[in-house]
């Protein structure tokens, strides 16, 4: 097997660390323009802490909170950051009434059991505190044709793969119930150079390749990183790679 052509669904959470593209630190400065104040953030879903290490460089203290004990043990370390494994529908105790300034979501609010998290966030929030449900697009590459061999990968190789609430995200959650003061809020994008290696690392995290391999389609991101191959060139070229972000933003008034 060539060096493109790797099994990434071998890869696990590992992968999901490695890959998994980082928010922008202006993302996390804009937030806390909106908050009563900085001293406590939680990032609920939050994963490895791709969003999370981000809020650590402006609020005092992040809690990042995830179910997956794998997440967590992957999640990567910053000073004013705390890790805890809990769901989101049901924060720990230590997390006390009104005490967030900013209640953060990053990719995963399509998972959640909305109106249980929302009586969370209703709980945790100080008066005047911010919920921001934030999600990216897909991916988009500098070269005409490798976007154009990624767009198919993602719509016409994986289309049957994807679960009805990737719809939800493509859609920037505007078809989510929101039951707080809306604010108009526009996010920068994500932009980062990338490898060959390093963007088919990315594609194994995607739900929808998991659910390929469980079907037995492992062929899939190996042609698409064939294809790849031919078009890339040196596979340690680095790429201009560039996310959409997306999502609702509001105010949580008692």
């Amino acid at each position: 097997m060539t060096r493109a052509a790797r099994n990434w669904f071998t890869e696990g959470g590992r992968a999901y660390a490695d890959f998994r593209p980082s928010y922008p630190s202006s993302l996390a400065a804009e937030l806390a323009e909106l908050t009563p104040s900085t001293d406590l953030a939680l990032d609920v879903g939050c994963g490895n802490g791709q969003f999370t290490t981000t809020l650590g460089d402006v609020f005092e203290k992040v809690v990042g909170l995830d179910p997956s004990e794998e997440q967590i043990a992957n999640a990567a370390p910053h000073p004013r950051v705390e890790y805890v494994q809990a769901p989101a529908e049901s924060l720990p105790s230590s997390i006390h009434d009104d005490s967030a300034s900013l209640v953060s979501v990053a990719q995963a609010a399509h998972w959640f059991d909305l109106p249980k998290f929302y009586d969370e966030v209703t709980r945790v929030s100080a008066d005047g505190g911010i919920l921001a449900l934030l999600c990216y697009g897909i991916l988009h590459v500098d070269d005409p044709a490798i976007d154009d061999r990624a767009q198919r990968f993602y719509a016409d190789d994986l289309g049957a793969y994807w679960p009805p609430t990737r719809r939800l995200v493509e859609r920037e959650y505007r078809d989510l119930p929101f039951p707080f003061e809306e604010l108009e809020f526009r996010a920068p994008s994500i932009e980062k150079n990338l490898t060959l290696d390093a963007l088919l690392g990315y594609f194994s995290t995607w739900s929808a390749v998991r659910a390929a391999r469980e079907a037995g389609r492992e062929h899939l991101l190996e042609d698409v990183g064939r294809d790849l191959a031919e078009l890339w060139g040196d596979p340690s070229t680095e790429r201009r790679t560039t996310w959409p972000i997306g999502g609702r933003v509001g105010r949580v008034n008692r």
